[in-house]
């Protein structure tokens, strides 16, 4: 069966594969904006599932399509996506600085015209961070393509993760024990 990856994140590659799943990774974009009237733990799954959508060719019928998107949540209930620059990474750092978030991945499977979708929850509890620490981190690794402007497997996710209940890979971005539960049912 051909598995078609819709996703141009390099740790959902990294993760896909660790399952030992040949794939291929095709990339589409979309408008990633969301209704502002959506409750946040729906957003991730919003915009998988028009990720997903933009696999409707006849020729992906056969294929398994997945796509996801990790959104992060703050304490507050405001979501927080990929940041747009350095400042609004520093910003976003800051807000999460000695809190607690909530990391949502939506993952959607898409099969022979009928799609299976899932999200999983991780909390993730942060140290204080100092402005040093801050600027050391965005300035190295510039986090811009990760939602809550930081990746746990990075620097930061060593130094100031105290704590995390969940899925670990969920928060890298794609939660494969699930997935890989997920695909075993679909696929039966």
């Amino acid at each position: 069966m051909k598995v078609v990856l819709g996703s141009q994140s390099p740790r959902r590659s990294e993760l896909l594969s660790a399952l030992d799943i040949s794939f291929e990774v095709i990339v589409r974009e979309i408008d990633e904006r969301f209704d502002a009237d959506i409750q946040t733990q729906h957003i991730a799954l919003e915009i998988a599932r028009k990720k997903s959508a933009a696999f409707s060719e006849e020729h992906f019928f056969d294929a398994l399509v997945i796509t996801a998107d990790t959104l992060v949540i703050d304490m507050e209930g405001n979501p927080i996506g990929k940041p747009k620059d350095e400042a609004e990474a520093v910003h976003v750092l800051r807000q999460l600085s000695g809190q607690q978030h909530v990391v949502h991945t939506a993952v959607v499977m898409q099969y022979r015209g009928r799609q299976h979708y899932f999200t999983e929850e991780t909390k993730v509890w942060f140290a204080a961070l100092s402005d040093d620490e801050i600027q050391y981190y965005v300035h190295l690794y510039q986090p811009y393509d990760k939602a809550g402007a930081y990746g746990i497997q990075e620097w930061i996710g060593r130094t100031a993760v105290t704590k995390i209940e969940g899925s670990y890979e969920n928060v890298v971005g794609l939660p494969t024990a699930r997935l890989f539960q997920e695909l075993k049912e679909i696929l039966k």
